[in-house]
């Protein structure tokens, strides 16, 4: 499939929310989702681009600004689904950014800075998607967004590979807990993909270039194809599918020691 591509109408009916959809793996996941026939409550803090989307992407798609560290406005956007499109089927928590530096000058702001939108974000949206999803009955899927920092170190971004780390077990015992409403919740840990977030490395040659030597596939990923296996865990394919995590990094996780061969002899 082409990126951007649509395989029909597979969401066709369902509704979702999509968190961090202003930009990069959020916009991707949204994007799809209207064009294989789901209507979409888009969150970000980027109002701006939120109203593009929605002009761009149609009346299948709203925007719905909030800060996913506020409870209030995460109830608040959350039921947009409900109001505006009458229930919530499937929900995508992408919001994320980082404030880093080394533990020994790490400031404590920037620590929970981090914290609080990567992990707390996701709790407190996959508490009120999931709300929405038992007052349904109709069960759904939730989607959490962590990252391979999970399982590979940072340097000088701990906060972030921890707080992505305690998405991916939130995701497990989000799956756990909620499997008994007919709602399965699945992780996708994306590696280096080229987003906006990560444009510091993917515009920089000798950093990027660095960064793809540890990539056996020799690439970043597009946005979009992270989206994809997004779209395939919130879909019925995979409906016995509950608590994984998905590594998708182009191999980055399993070359871990230099490749000798380089050495020649």
């Amino acid at each position: 499939m082409a990126e951007g591509g649509s395989v029909g109408n597979r969401f066709g009916g369902r509704v979702a929310v999509v968190t961090g959809a202003a930009s990069g793996i959020g916009a991707s996941v949204a994007t799809r989702l209207v064009a294989e026939g789901a209507s979409v409550v888009g969150i970000d803090v980027a109002t701006d681009a939120l109203d593009a989307m929605e002009k761009e992407l149609g009346e299948r798609f709203v925007g719905a600004p909030a800060d996913v560290t506020n409870e209030d406005e995460v109830a608040a956007a959350v039921a947009v689904a409900t109001e505006r499109f009458g229930g919530l089927d499937m929900a995508f928590n992408v919001a994320g950014a980082q404030k880093g530096g080394q533990i020994l000058d790490l400031e404590e702001a920037d620590w929970d800075f981090t914290v609080d939108l990567v992990q707390k974000g996701v709790f407190l949206c996959t508490k009120h998607e999931a709300r929405h999803m038992v007052a349904g009955g109709r069960g759904g899927a939730i989607v959490n967004v962590a990252s391979l920092n999970g399982h590979v170190p940072l340097i000088g971004g701990s906060p972030y590979a921890t707080g992505k780390a305690g998405v991916e077990m939130f995701g497990k015992n989000a799956a756990v807990e909620l499997a008994r409403h007919g709602i399965r919740v699945n992780t996708v840990l994306p590696g280096l993909v080229d987003t906006p977030l990560v444009a510091a490395v993917t515009g920089y040659q000798p950093l990027l270039d660095m960064f793809v030597e540890r990539i056996p596939m020799g690439r970043p990923a597009s946005p979009d194809e992270i989206a994809a296996p997004c779209l395939y865990l919130a879909g019925d394919d995979a409906s016995y599918i509950t608590g994984t995590s998905l590594v998708v990094d182009g191999g980055w996780e399993i070359s871990n020691y230099p490749d000798f061969t380089k050495l020649g002899g």
